[in-house]
């Protein structure tokens, strides 16, 4: 099994990439193999709302879009991590989200699978937030959703954390890698935690 984590903070060594390589070890302590890509790292350009993708579902644009694209695909599980900014996601993981236009109008409007391969996916948020709040992670939540929906991935849960803004803070908090590390478990198989080798970054 091939777990993807996609890591969507702006900054490298954060909060969710702390959580997200819990999570990968998780995953890889029942047998997955784990695999990163940084969206910060990479060059996508924003949906410009052009439609030429309504007439056969591909996207006008080249660019890094493609490897994201290439990289779900390939895996039989996914891991978006990324804090909350203003009541959403980042603006790099937003245009990654909003370039799947292309493939809901595949889904949707051409009736073809969004991916290449038959293979069932499942997806997992990681996420943290510096205030706290009943709908802190609302927004971000339902776009996340949204997104794994376009692409045939099932919602599988969510690993959120309110009152997070230091850096690196998580480390602090055991209870935290702890609970990202089972549910990166979880995501691949249903069993028992077992014992956790301590994060890196």
């Amino acid at each position: 099994m091939r777990v993807l984590g996609i890591a969507g903070s702006p900054r490298f060594c954060s909060n969710t990439d702390i959580l997200m390589d819990a999570a990968l070890k998780g995953a890889a302590s029942k047998g997955a193999e784990t695999e990163v890509i940084h969206v910060a790292n990479l060059n996508i350009l924003a949906c410009s709302h052009c439609d030429a993708c309504l007439r056969s579902g591909n996207c006008m644009f080249t660019d890094d879009m493609q490897k994201v694209i290439k990289e779900i695909e390939q895996a039989d599980r996914i891991v978006l991590a990324a804090p909350i900014h203003f009541m959403g996601l980042p603006s790099q993981v937003k245009t990654m989200v909003d370039r799947a236009q292309s493939f809901w109008v595949k889904k949707y409007l051409l009736k073809v699978p969004p991916l290449a391969g038959s293979r069932e996916r499942k997806g997992l948020f990681v996420t943290v937030g510096g205030r706290t709040g009943e709908h802190l992670f609302d927004g971000a939540l339902a776009t996340v959703k949204a997104f794994f929906a376009t692409l045939d991935i099932k919602y599988a849960g969510m690993v959120a954390f309110q009152n997070v803004d230091a850096r690196a803070m998580v480390l602090d908090h055991p209870e935290m890698t702890d609970e990202a590390f089972i549910a990166g478990q979880k995501l691949v198989e249903d069993s028992p935690a077992v014992a956790r080798p301590p994060p890196t970054c």
